[in-house]
């Protein structure tokens, strides 16, 4: 699905140094892997590079089997959920999703409307359609904001880090929501977040990120997951075997 080799980045003169550097990184179709690291390593800049929003100093990027170098080969083609919901708030729950359609006019607009509403059905936000943003919720936005770029139809889907500014009881249910709809949808996904419990649910691989490299660790959980799951002996483990390594990571 992805690939990317000896990817490098600097934001310019006096920056101190790339922010990326020597990154190499395969992403298989269907694989859902989490990128973890320090605040300010570099995590969201990768995600911006291979959205089509930033272009990198150096390095070989493919998506799809196919050389995509140039940013231009990527933007509009990857879905990509910043870290803010940035849903318009003079549009509706249903308009705000149908800015990919808008943008793309990709088979008709009742198809696409269709597809949303059963987005927002699997979301169990059914009947929020013609809702304003302001009228909802933290969760209920972050919510919307999938369905948005889950509705622009792309394979590959870069979340940076959509739960990191909702309490922990939200957060849960959003697991168990992502869960069930990645398994049913087969996206595959690179997903940004702080939250070691959330990358070890979540997460076929997870790539601890440091120094402009990534480090890869393997989540030896089967699959289906369910959100009792962080409770077990066993992932409590793999809990504190990824924190450890995530200190020492840094500590070095």
């Amino acid at each position: 699905m992805l690939s990317i080799t000896n990817l490098s980045y600097s934001y310019g003169a006096g920056s101190g140094g790339p922010v990326i550097e020597g990154l190499s990184l395969n992403v298989q179709k269907g694989e859902f892997i989490s990128l973890v690291g320090a605040s300010g390593c570099g995590k969201s800049t990768l995600l911006r590079i291979i959205a089509g929003l930033l272009e990198p100093s150096g390095g070989d990027i493919s998506f799809g089997g196919k050389p995509a170098n140039g940013s231009a080969a990527r933007l509009g083609k990857i879905g990509y959920m910043p870290q803010q919901d940035l849903l318009l708030p003079w549009r509706t729950v249903l308009d705000n999703c149908l800015l990919a359609w808008e943008l793309k006019r990709s088979g008709s607009k009742a198809a696409a409307v269709q597809q949303i509403r059963s987005l927002l059905h699997s979301l169990g936000l059914a009947g929020t359609e013609n809702a304003y943003p302001e009228e909802l919720s933290g969760g209920m936005r972050q919510r919307i904001a999938l369905a948005r770029t889950l509705s622009a139809g792309s394979e590959l889907l870069l979340l940076d880090e959509p739960f990191g500014a909702l309490d922990a009881l939200t957060k849960r249910g959003l697991h168990r929501w992502l869960l069930q709809l990645w398994s049913s949808l087969g996206r595959t996904v690179l997903f940004i977040t702080h939250d070691l419990e959330e990358a070890l649910l979540l997460s076929d691989r997870i790539c601890l990120m440091h120094g402009g490299s990534l480090q890869e660790i393997a989540v030896p959980l089967p699959r289906p997951r369910h959100g009792e799951l962080i409770y077990q002996p066993q992932f409590m483990q793999l809990r504190e075997g990824l924190e450890r390594r995530l200190y020492e990571s840094i500590a070095h």
